[in-house]
């Protein structure tokens, strides 16, 4: 895919200020976790993500503005990676997960309605409504996907934008029993103001469901800028299950589970190798180098029964209960 003429010149005009301080906790006391170019479209520019010593945030620092944010957004649903992410909803196993997730909200009788942030195609609302049939599934998404979403079904009612947005934050405000963010915490610029968001969605007593990477895996440290969670530039913030559970806590939520068994996505490996590939050999990529990705990518699943019961676990789900 050749440059964006707005990248040409360079991408510092995408950045902001490089932080002295943690976003989450405001420690001064940071070290940088890794440095990576953009693997996924080979963009000029190197980003950076810090850690924070005293409460392991991870973070993109210098953060990429939102002119920078919306052009790598762009790039990747407009690039091959896209349709390996919408794959990973659509396969199997991607609607075992989210037939889990389901299930696992069962602490409330069956919810009226239900919104998913990040919906994009509406994968997730559409299993969902299998064991759900008189749910209201409603997305919101900042792409036009989610248009397309309404088109086939797999929503009822669109909301096109950011649920931080004022406008889109006072039509929903209190409309749902559930809120559910499938990989979506991680992309935002304030994970903290999107979890405020989230519960101001939410009617006294509805449930939050959230699943984002654990920066704790060992696969981050093994594989560093090749493991997938990790993805720069679009990864903005990785959130430590403790620092989620304690702000949730801290906004009035109780914590009614965490589980690192059934989000896990059984895809580090494969994901490594195709990032790899895709860097030393972009011009071949696909086609020729498809078999090993296929052969990997059949060890990750091998592998997933015995490492989603371990640390190696790559994410995380916690369901939440609004205060009344």
């Amino acid at each position: 895919m050749p440059p964006r003429p707005e990248l040409r010149p360079g991408t510092d005009r995408f950045h902001e200020a490089r932080r002295q301080d943690c976003p989450w906790c405001g420690s001064r006391r940071l070290r940088t976790r890794l440095r990576t170019p953009d693997l996924l479209h080979h963009r000029p520019g190197t980003f950076a993500l810090d850690e924070c010593r005293d409460c392991a945030h991870t973070f993109q620092n210098p953060r990429l503005t939102w002119e920078g944010f919306g052009l790598y957004h762009r790039d990747f649903y407009e690039g091959r990676l896209a349709d390996h992410a919408e794959r990973g909803h659509t396969t199997r196993a991607g609607r075992r997960r989210h037939r889990a997730a389901v299930r696992a909200t069962r602490a409330l009788p069956e919810p009226e309605s239900w919104l998913d942030i990040g919906t994009g195609h509406g994968h997730f609302p559409h299993t969902a409504k299998q064991l759900l049939p008189y749910t209201a599934f409603d997305g919101l998404d900042p792409t036009l996907r989610i248009v397309r979403a309404q088109a086939t079904g797999r929503i009822e009612e669109a909301h096109l934008g950011h649920l931080t947005t004022p406008e889109v934050l006072t039509r929903l405000r209190a409309r749902y029993d559930v809120v559910s963010m499938f990989h979506h915490l991680e992309h935002a610029p304030d994970p903290r103001a999107e979890l405020r968001a989230a519960l101001t969605a939410l009617r006294p007593g509805g449930l939050l469901l959230v699943e984002t990477p654990d920066p704790r895996s060992p696969f981050a440290r093994l594989l560093g800028k090749w493991w997938f969670p990790h993805g720069q530039p679009r990864q903005l913030h990785l959130l430590p299950p403790a620092n989620l559970r304690a702000e949730l806590e801290s906004q009035g939520c109780e914590i009614l589970t965490t589980d690192h068994r059934a989000p896990h996505l059984p895809y580090d490996l494969s994901a490594a190798v195709a990032l790899m590939l895709g860097r030393l050999l972009p011009k071949r990529w696909p086609r020729a180098t498809a078999p090993l990705v296929a052969t990997v990518a059949a060890v990750d699943h091998a592998l997933a029964p015995v490492l989603r019961r371990t640390r190696f676990s790559n994410t995380y789900r916690i369901i939440a209960r609004k205060g009344r």
